[in-house]
């Protein structure tokens, strides 16, 4: 029996349109302007079309973000911190589901804690203490730092998705003479795949996307990451919008065909987790 289309459910449909409108509007802009030549972005709307597609904007800012090296270091740093921080969250999730003693329940509450210290708060002790582990121009050290400031994020959405799984699974893997890590490796990892496809979204994303660890650690021209190359392209004295809007679209590309690939398993995950 299908629902009837009322007003209200017009009403709704027309404001969430109006919103994603209104959400979209600056992505568009960008778009236009990265195909825009200079003297076009400064004497024309910003919702015009483009007269003539300067693709020159992107080879410039190919070569500007030294595209090759600064996407190197950016998808080492974020393949190497979001894999790492799948394996640990999953083995402390399962830790501290399984575990269910005073322990692993005070375990859980000192990670869900660090969920709620603002990211900016930490910084100075964090850029004191990493200078005096040498994380600077280290991309291990970065990664470390990754990993450190969002595990008891994972755990959390980990330790949420480990509760809906039925035990019995387990322990007729133990009946079977397996033993705990066993046990983690091939038959409970395996049955964390949407929950990993989710975090590896929502951690690529976060990563990626971040200027300012990147940016205090990260001094080489060698090592720096995209978002870092980017700001040299909107400078105080000197901003080419066409070749800086065309460098952020560059950028933005592998991150939004990770997602578009993964959005159905991303999407799977929130669901299941959310289930109990």
């Amino acid at each position: 029996m299908s629902k009837k289309y009322t007003k209200g459910t017009f009403l709704i449909q027309s404001i969430v349109t109006v919103i994603v409108i209104f959400y979209l509007l600056p992505f568009l802009v960008v778009f236009l302007y990265a195909f825009k030549s200079p003297q076009e972005i400064i004497g024309s709307s910003p919702f015009s079309l483009p007269e003539k597609l300067e693709l020159v904007n992107f080879t410039q800012a190919f070569e500007a973000l030294n595209f090759f090296q600064s996407f190197g270091n950016t998808f080492f740093i974020t393949a190497s911190a979001v894999l790492l921080l799948i394996l640990l969250s999953g083995m402390a999730a399962y830790s501290i589901v399984r575990g269910g003693n005073t322990f692993f329940n005070g375990t859980y509450m000192f990670f869900i804690a660090g969920i709620m210290i603002p990211y900016q708060v930490i910084f100075v002790p964090m850029f004191v203490l990493g200078s005096n582990l040498g994380f600077i121009n280290n991309l291990f050290g970065v990664i470390f730092l990754y990993v450190g400031t969002s595990l008891p994020f994972a755990i959390f959405v980990m330790a949420g998705f480990m509760k809906t799984i039925p035990k019995e699974i387990e322990e007729a893997a133990f009946i079977d003479g397996c033993s705990i890590m066993r046990t983690f490796w091939i038959i409970v990892l395996p049955m964390l795949k949407p929950v990993a496809a989710a975090l590896t979204i929502i951690l690529s994303l976060q990563i990626w996307n971040d200027y300012l660890l990147p940016q205090l650690f990260l001094s080489d021209n060698s090592m720096k990451t995209l978002t870092v190359m980017q700001s040299t392209l909107f400078s105080a004295f000197e901003t080419n919008f066409n070749v800086g809007f065309a460098g952020i679209i560059l950028s933005s590309l592998p991150i939004l065909i990770l997602f578009l690939f993964m959005q159905k398993h991303f999407v799977k995950g929130i669901t299941m987790g959310s289930g109990k």
